[in-house]
């Protein structure tokens, strides 16, 4: 009896939304968690300037990680950032 041959799943990725900024060299992020405005921004070296509004009353906790070995290795955790 012949073997037969796994089927390959043909899952279509999303396109990146963010693919416009893929390589670009990050220059320093700013985090905004004023009364009316909560946002997140990027600046990359080259002077442009990646940003995201953020709905209130959200927690946001920023994770910092190594996937050199392709898993999960936290190097450092922040405070949450809450909006009010």
């Amino acid at each position: 009896m012949a073997n037969s041959k796994p089927t390959r799943s043909r899952k279509r990725r999303k396109p990146d939304p963010f693919a416009v900024v893929r390589g670009k060299v990050v220059e320093r992020i700013e985090v905004s968690t004023m009364d009316d405005d909560c946002s997140i921004g990027i600046m990359f070296k080259d002077r442009t300037y990646l940003g995201f509004d953020v709905e209130p009353f959200l927690r946001i906790t920023p994770d910092y990680s190594d996937w050199k070995t392709h898993n999960y290795k936290r190097i450092k955790r922040w405070p949450a950032l809450r909006t009010e």
